[in-house]
């Protein structure tokens, strides 16, 4: 089958290399542009794209789809049809029309729920219990199109959105292999009008813990932000990243460290931490970093 890739990040590239795998015709990788990264702010390209030039595969990375020319370019491809994940343009109509099979994405929620930019993150820090992968015809409105194939997978206790992340990643991989083979076959279901909820994109102002909130939400939230932006807090004049949590037991004033390792009173309830990460420092494990700073029960996060 002749599919033009449309992808920009990590979460992309399982799904890239599962069609390459596969023997499809990948006729052309569209990707976000190289932008400034790193100390020297050079260009670097995106996973996608670094991805497609070792397998050898036509990358092109314009800034927008609305120009003609590039809706023509996009149309000369003959598409037999496009895979979509975590591409990060909106695409017009004529570029959703071009190929002969239309456009599929591979969303990582159970839709209706979490349509939009931050559905692993969403779901986390709503504590929903299940997440998983949707592989959707794509149409002209925020992921409304029908679902041809859905599979869910509990979201543990101790989930991160860097646990998901792969997890789900790896189930799109699949099922995208999967639902091209059976792509004749494949009733496309539309989404039904109830449960609809929209997954923001994450902004760094959520970031700071408050400690007077419960302690599921701040479980969840740092678990949901982990690992970028980074739930965080300050110690002794410290910027605190908290990387990784579960429920933990205990009541006191919130932000007070009641034991160690690392458990936190919360407005009700307590936290622990399990994972973190200091200014200029890697992340480290909540033993390993209490052997280094050495906090007592009564310390302060704020």
């Amino acid at each position: 089958m002749r599919i033009i890739f449309m992808g920009s990040p990590d979460f992309s590239v399982p799904a890239l290399d599962a069609l390459a795998a596969a023997g499809h015709d990948i006729v052309a990788v569209y990707c976000q542009p190289p932008r400034p990264a790193g100390r020297g702010k050079k260009d670097r390209p995106t996973p996608v794209h670094a991805r497609a030039m070792e397998l050898g595969l036509t990358v092109r990375h314009p800034a927008s789809l609305r120009s003609a020319e590039e809706q023509a370019a996009f149309a000369g491809l003959g598409a037999d049809i496009a895979v979509v994940v975590a591409y990060g343009l909106i695409l017009p109509k004529p570029v959703l029309d071009a190929p002969k099979h239309g456009c599929l994405n591979i969303h990582a929620s159970l839709l209706p729920r979490w349509r939009g930019a931050a559905p692993i993150h969403r779901a986390i820090m709503a504590g929903d219990s299940e997440t998983g992968i949707c592989i959707m015809q794509m149409e002209e409105g925020l992921d409304t199109g029908p679902v041809l194939l859905r599979q869910s997978t509990p979201i543990g206790p101790e989930d991160t959105t860097a646990d998901l992340h792969d997890r789900l990643a790896a189930m799109g991989a699949d099922m995208i292999t999967d639902a091209l083979t059976r792509l004749d076959r494949l009733t496309p279901e539309p989404q039904p009008e109830t449960g609809v909820t929209y997954a923001a994109k994450i902004d760094k102002s959520e970031a700071r813990i408050d400690w007077t909130r419960p302690a599921p939400e701040i479980d969840r939230q740092i678990r949901g932000l982990s690992p970028f932006p980074g739930a965080w807090c300050m110690l002794q004049g410290e910027r605190l990243k908290l990387l990784g949590s579960h429920m933990g037991q205990g009541e006191g004033p919130p932000g007070t460290l009641l034991d160690t390792p690392l458990t936190v009173a919360c407005g009700t309830g307590a936290v622990q931490i399990t994972r973190l990460q200091r200014p200029g420092h890697k992340a480290q494990d909540a033993d390993r970093f209490q052997r280094g700073i050495r906090l007592e029960p009564g310390a302060r996060l704020e």
